[in-house]
């Protein structure tokens, strides 16, 4: 005679499963290691200062002239 399986254990430990594969497969795709985002946070930042840097009005004097 086979092994006795409670349903609603399987049935969880399926879905749980099947989560952590999805979980997998959207870290592979959407996931970015720490030095891709160290590399797009200072080419960010490079950006940001270079068209500050090239502004004919500084920001904070809005009416002078």
């Amino acid at each position: 005679m086979g092994e006795v399986v409670n349903l609603r254990q399987a049935r969880k430990q399926k879905a749980r499963i099947e989560k952590e594969r999805q979980a997998g497969e959207n870290r592979a795709l959407h996931g970015r290691s720490k030095t891709e985002r160290e590399r797009h946070r200072l080419a960010s930042e490079k950006a940001g200062k270079f068209l500050a840097g090239h502004r004919r009005e500084k920001p904070d004097d809005p009416g002078e002239r």
